[in-house]
């Protein structure tokens, strides 16, 4: 039997289907439905940072060209305008739902209106304290930004995945010419659960902003980042289940580490109430720098405590034009801590082992390079090339 694509679904027209045509109305037997949402990362240096999103195409392969049949599509009509930086805390932005035929779907393509005439700010970005500047994006995002996944729809049954979009990293300043770039960065996490898959915690008053950046890790890789809001209190959603490093940083601060943070799908994981905040002990910073060739390279900052534990600190943004960068690290001792289910109070203690020492990882299409720094004195700078 052949298939048809039916229905509007949250506001959102399903425009084709990859299960081919069929009779208008023929029942579909074996579908189930994917449902999509969107949250950000934290940002940093902006009031606002606006995407307009048009559609949402779906492969089961991860491999197909955007001119290969099979996909199946998620149409906004009218395209969502939103501001990524209003999504944090566990806030998401519903795009809606479509159905699909049960199986494995192993790419996405998340499709962003281009910047015309009619709709000049379609895509756009506010620095702190400015106006509105128009965000240039390359051709090729017309064809939508492609996401790898493992997205298991089931007969009968609902998958939820959440496009977590990191506006910093995806925001790429242009030199001096005033210009920016959107190369976006996004992750596909799973939403498990609306009772648990997060974790709650709170911060001292002096940190409730969003210079403040709050991370879950797992083997030095972020999962999931936010900032606290003004009454210090932070969440961290959604989050499949698992163990986790809780970061915290803030400039001209030391970085403090939670260790051993249990998430599940059952409930909430709080870290501490607000009649505990997390307090980070002051720090000098130093200033490092360099170039990236390519530009288009990443740049990110490693520390390892206890011996044992690696999380990222820093990551740098880097020019697009000239491939500069720079980064400011706390000179200071770390903060480690484990975690221990209702403390009064998190007790953490510096690693003067850990003082000062970093490791910096460039990465380009898949290739990483290394450099150890010790910033308790000035350093050079530090160029990577590819």
């Amino acid at each position: 039997m052949k298939m048809s694509c039916l229905g509007l679904f949250l506001g959102v027209a399903l425009a084709a289907c990859g299960g081919g045509g069929g009779d208008a109305g023929e029942p579909v037997l074996n579908n189930g439905t994917l449902r999509v949402a969107m949250t950000d990362a934290p940002s940093c240096g902006y009031d606002a940072v606006f995407v307009t999103v048009q559609k949402l195409r779906v492969h089961g392969s991860a491999s197909a060209a955007e001119t290969d049949g099979g996909w199946s599509e998620l149409l906004l009509n009218p395209a969502r305008r939103v501001d990524l930086l209003t999504l944090t805390n566990g806030v998401l932005e519903e795009l809606g739902q479509l159905p699909l035929p049960a199986g494995r779907y192993s790419q996405l393509r998340l499709v962003l209106a281009a910047n015309d005439a009619a709709n000049p700010m379609a895509n756009a970005v506010t620095p702190s304290g400015g106006t509105a500047i128009a965000l240039d994006t390359p051709s090729g995002q017309q064809s939508g930004v492609k996401l790898n996944a493992q997205i298991d729809v089931e007969t009968g049954k609902q998958a939820d995945v959440v496009l977590d979009f990191d506006a910093c990293k995806s925001v790429v300043k242009r030199g001096n010419s005033g210009r920016y770039n959107l190369q976006p960065v996004i992750r596909v996490l799973p939403r498990l659960s609306d009772a648990g898959a997060r974790v709650v915690g709170y911060v001292e008053a002096s940190l409730a902003n969003s210079d403040t950046r709050v991370s879950v890790q797992q083997a030095g890789v972020p999962v999931k980042s936010t900032w606290p809001d003004a009454n210090g209190r932070f969440v961290l959603y959604p989050l499949p289940s698992g163990s986790y490093e809780l970061v915290l940083a803030a400039p001209g601060r030391a970085t403090a580490v939670l260790s051993g943070v249990p998430v599940v799908a059952a409930t909430p994981t709080e870290v501490n109430g607000a009649g505990a905040p997390i307090a980070l002990a002051a720090s000098s910073e130093r200033e490092i720098g360099g170039t990236l060739t390519p530009a288009s390279a990443g740049l990110r900052a490693l520390q390892t405590l206890g011996g044992a534990i690696t999380v990222e600190v820093a990551w740098a943004s880097v020019l697009a034009d000239s491939g500069a960068y720079t980064l400011r690290l706390p000179v200071a001792a770390p903060r480690l801590a484990a975690y221990a289910p209702n403390a009064a109070a998190l007790n953490f203690q510096p690693d003067a082992a850990a003082a000062a020492k970093y490791r910096l990882e460039a990465s380009s299409n898949g290739v990483l390079k290394t450099a150890d720094v010790n910033v308790s004195g000035v350093v050079a700078p530090i160029d990577f090339g590819f």
